[in-house]
């Protein structure tokens, strides 16, 4: 039994120019055929591929036929791997167990080779391939899942708030090693870069807080509903406690509205605050809140630009924005109304605080009640 003979591009081109000599002899095709040992089907294929063709430009044709395939796959494969990096989370996978599951989501999602999903992850394949010795249950694993809960709970939240809270819940750690294991899980809140006040103005120094009912502080913010429509939050913060004290969530504020609830909590707590730090609001910088606060409360109005004179509410109103407002939908005004006040009822009862000795602003409240 005869093998094929695979020809190269010279090798045909030489048998071409054979059969053209034969032919110009007389000879027929079958003949010649016979005489270069191939089939008149292979003949006539050769003839349309390379019939006005040298041998030196079969040779170029193919040369080229060859580089034009190794662009296409290596233009393919360039695509695919923009395909699996949008496919995996964005940013550096540190640590070989979050390259080892990137790795495997995309042999699942896109169906490509464990060696390509090892070059776009920068995973090593004898990485990927090792199977670790059996080891001894995680003897974190409950750590681990309370962590996970919490951080669903409190998506604003870093390591320190979650720390305070597992050491008051009875857990045995200390904050390194609940810093190590909210890294190791991926919890890592991103941090915004804090720009630098300069204070320029010539305003009084601002007064201290030093005991509860000194300073109360009145910040604002906006809300929108699903249709579009403005809502406007107002806060009332004692700065001392780092208790909020009440506040108004309406379409439109309006001075009367403010001087009513400061009338409430007044008649609720028993007392007025000396200092209302507030900002140069329409609402805030009227006769009818000088009037009210005449002979009861001093007014502190916070220079304009300097945000960094009324630090506290404005941390606060942070807080509201980012684990209420940019993490919920609102359809209605009452729906805004019922989630705002149950993450202030949250923050004044549960969430703890490092310069109040780790308690919340209401049991630190109490506490100074008492004493």
């Amino acid at each position: 039994m005869t093998t094929r003979k695979r020809h190269s591009p010279e090798q045909i081109m030489r048998k071409l120019a054979t059969a053209d000599r034969l032919l110009a002899k007389g000879m027929g095709t079958a003949a010649v055929c016979r005489e270069l040992g191939v089939s008149e089907a292979t003949y006539y294929r050769w003839r349309n591929q390379f019939g006005g063709l040298k041998a030196d430009d079969a040779k170029r044709l193919k040369d080229l036929e060859r580089e034009n395939a190794r662009l296409t796959r290596r233009l393919a494969d360039a695509e695919l791997e923009m395909i699996a990096l949008k496919e995996i989370a964005k940013g550096k996978l540190l640590g070989p167990e979050r390259r080892r599951a990137a790795v495997q989501h995309l042999q699942c999602a896109l169906g490509v080779s464990e060696r390509f999903a090892c070059r776009v992850t920068g995973q090593p394949r004898a990485t990927q391939r090792y199977q670790p010795a059996a080891t001894t249950p995680d003897p974190d694993a409950a750590l681990r899942d309370w962590l996970r809960s919490y951080a669903k709970k409190h998506p604003g939240r870093g390591f320190r708030p979650a720390y305070r809270d597992a050491v008051a819940e009875g857990w045995l750690v200390n904050h390194k090693k609940i810093q190590r294991l909210w890294r190791e899980e991926g919890l890592r809140v991103s941090q915004h870069r804090r720009r630098n006040g300069q204070d320029g103005s010539m305003a009084p120094a601002a007064t201290h807080a030093d005991r509860p009912n000194r300073v109360w502080a009145v910040g604002f913010q906006f809300g929108t509903t699903i249709d579009g429509r403005p809502i406007r939050i107002m806060s009332i913060v004692d700065e001392h406690t780092r208790e909020c004290l009440g506040g108004l969530i309406a379409y439109s504020i309006t001075t009367e509205a403010i001087v009513s609830v400061l009338e409430r909590l007044k008649a609720g707590r028993g007392t007025h605050p000396e200092v209302l730090r507030c900002h140069n609001g329409p609402e805030l910088a009227s006769a009818a809140m000088a009037q009210w606060s005449r002979g009861q409360s001093s007014l502190r109005f916070v220079p304009p630009g300097a945000p960094w004179r009324d630090g506290y509410i404005e941390w606060f109103n942070s807080r509201i924005r980012d684990e209420c407002l940019n993490s919920n939908s609102f359809w209605s005004l009452n729906q805004a109304r019922m989630l705002i006040n149950d993450w202030k009822h949250n923050y004044n009862h549960h969430r703890r605080h490092a310069v109040l000795g780790h308690l919340p602003p209401a049991r630190y409240a109490a506490k100074c009640a008492q004493q």
